[in-house]
């Protein structure tokens, strides 16, 4: 059994990891672009230990929540192997490397997942009851059918079907059926962005049938991992792009969560084994790489809208002065933000709420 502080350090290695893979990304840039980086450092102040190798002081500090990276010259561009010495473009290549690092693990991450023998469970879903004129009632779907697969994706168990439901969300579904009176048949609808309570995107309700369930020890080889990785990575940004746009249709906030709501689920999901939680971080990883490309005042995306604005004014530089001050605004928000977050994500969990429900 997990323990509450076996909890917080598994989040708090997640975290360190994905900070990590962020500042890298940002340290390989800005030496692939002759800028000399004079510290990367893992996890912060006071030092432990340190190394300097080719100019750059590599150390290991004592507070265990990700690392940074210290580049010469941010504002001077003067100054030779500076950051601020380098065109536009170099500029925001370097910034743009520590997101784009985050964008790219969870391939690798979704690889690894596919690799890695795994248990599957393995049962027929079968249809329990169609709600009147859903789409399911109009395409033909009657109580008994099984649902074989969607859109030739393969069901195998009832995470399979939730998952290709969301990902055809408002779009043509063809779903394979085996009827009890005919055989197999397929049949087409498209499931709804916003359903009756209780009815699904579908208007079925499923069971497993009683004596299928197995389960099955299931890996691939490394390429197939990579292209089933790829492909999930591609599903992800769909499920992202769905969710977004069920709440706009839907006229509601999205589900917003701080480091408090993180660790929940974090949590939640690492009790239920080591392949969720890798999961859960590549899509973690994702959302970071995102959220740090938003043009927002202190994040990276933020910082390469100054750098448009240079370029759109013929390279002449917003003032150093004046972009502290709108990053240090940004910053100030952003923290504000974030315990407002956090007071919802506490007063959630003490009334015993969950994010997965």
């Amino acid at each position: 059994m997990l323990t509450t502080a076996i909890m917080i350090l598994i989040f708090l290695a997640m975290l360190s990891v994905l900070v990590l893979v962020h500042e890298f990304g940002h340290l390989i840039a800005a030496k692939r672009s002759d800028v000399k980086v004079e510290e990367f450092g893992i996890g912060f102040p006071p030092k432990l230990a340190s190394i300097k190798r080719g100019g750059t002081v590599y150390s290991l500090n004592l507070v265990p929540l990700g690392g940074f990276v210290k580049l010469l010259g941010e504002e001077d561009p003067t100054e030779p192997h500076s950051f601020a010495s380098k065109s536009i473009g170099t500029r925001a290549f370097i910034l743009a490397a520590g997101s784009s690092m985050n964008l790219l693990l969870p391939i690798i991450l979704f690889s690894l997942v596919f690799m890695i023998p795994h248990n599957v469970p393995i049962e027929q879903i079968q249809v329990q009851q169609v709600a009147p004129s859903s789409p399911a009632a109009e395409a033909g779907i009657e109580q008994g059918d099984i649902i074989l697969a969607i859109n030739g994706h393969k069901i195998n168990n009832y995470g399979d079907l939730a998952y290709y439901v969301q990902l055809s969300l408002g779009s043509e579904t063809t779903l394979l059926l085996n009827k009890a009176a005919n055989g197999e048949q397929e049949v087409t609808l498209v499931p709804r962005w916003i359903p009756p309570e209780d009815e699904g995107a579908l208007g079925i309700n499923v069971t497993g049938v009683e004596g299928s369930q197995q389960i099955i020890r299931q890996s691939y080889s490394p390429w197939t991992a990579t292209m089933l990785g790829t492909q999930r990575y591609a599903e992800t940004f769909t499920l992202f792009r769905n969710t977004i746009r069920s709440s706009i249709i839907a006229a509601r906030m999205p589900q917003v969560v701080g480091p408090v709501g993180i660790y929940q689920m974090t949590a939640e999901v690492a009790r239920t084994g080591l392949l969720p939680l890798i999961m859960f971080t590549a899509f973690i990883s994702l959302m970071l790489g995102i959220i740090n490309l938003l043009p927002l005042p202190a994040l990276d995306g933020g910082r390469i809208v100054f750098l448009l604005i240079e370029l759109a004014r013929r390279g002449k530089r917003v003032s150093p002065k004046v972009e502290r001050l709108v990053n240090t605004i940004g910053f100030a928000l952003l923290i504000l933000l974030m315990c407002i977050i956090t007071y919802f994500d506490i007063t959630r969990i003490i009334g015993g709420g969950s994010l997965f429900e």
